[in-house]
């Protein structure tokens, strides 16, 4: 009997770790379902609306964090600055879930805004309810990494930690459709 409730146990475990890695709600090489992020649920810095329909005509790399795991993907951070992809067919998309922290959202909204002036060339976007956690099936209290073509397809879905191959591909990925 106490073997089978570790067997259950265990099993559970598995199933839990597997599901949570897993982002089922998006199909790779399709449009996602259009998210907005707007009014209380959130938006860009400015308090203008953000959705997804603005990730068509040239390739968007959108990053989904949880300011308590920033760090999580520097690496992937410094390989996309080094490969030096040319700005006129590429965007990038930082979008900070702040449903997920206990950090004061003044103070992170306050960091963002620096970093919109750092860098101008990314979009900084606030998502206050989980809006792309529910509709996307992204990873809460997570980092996770998509890249969309130029018609607005999904081409790389990945949360949590990227390995060192996970990188390999998303720059691969994204050096094919910059090169069409």
């Amino acid at each position: 009997m106490i073997h089978k409730r570790k067997l259950i146990f265990s099993t559970m475990i598995v199933l839990f770790v597997v599901s949570s890695s897993v982002n089922a709600d998006l199909e790779l090489n399709q449009v996602p379902p259009l998210a907005q992020l707007a009014g209380e649920a959130g938006g860009r810095l400015d308090g203008t609306s953000w959705d997804s329909s603005e990730l068509e005509g040239v390739v968007h790399i959108l990053m989904y964090v949880d300011p308590d795991k920033v760090k999580v993907n520097e690496h992937v951070e410094e390989a996309l600055a080094k490969e030096q992809y040319p700005s006129e067919k590429i965007r990038s998309i930082a979008i900070t879930n702040l449903a997920a922290t206990w950090k004061p959202k003044f103070l992170i909204r306050k960091i963002l805004k620096g970093k919109q002036k750092k860098y101008p060339r990314t979009t900084y976007v606030t998502d206050t309810s989980k809006v792309l956690v529910e509709q996307w099936g992204l990873l809460d209290d997570s980092y996770n990494v998509l890249v969309f073509g130029p018609n607005g397809n999904l081409l790389f879905n990945k949360g949590g930690a990227l390995s060192g191959a996970d990188v390999e591909n998303l720059t691969a990925v994204i050096w094919s459709k910059i090169s069409n």
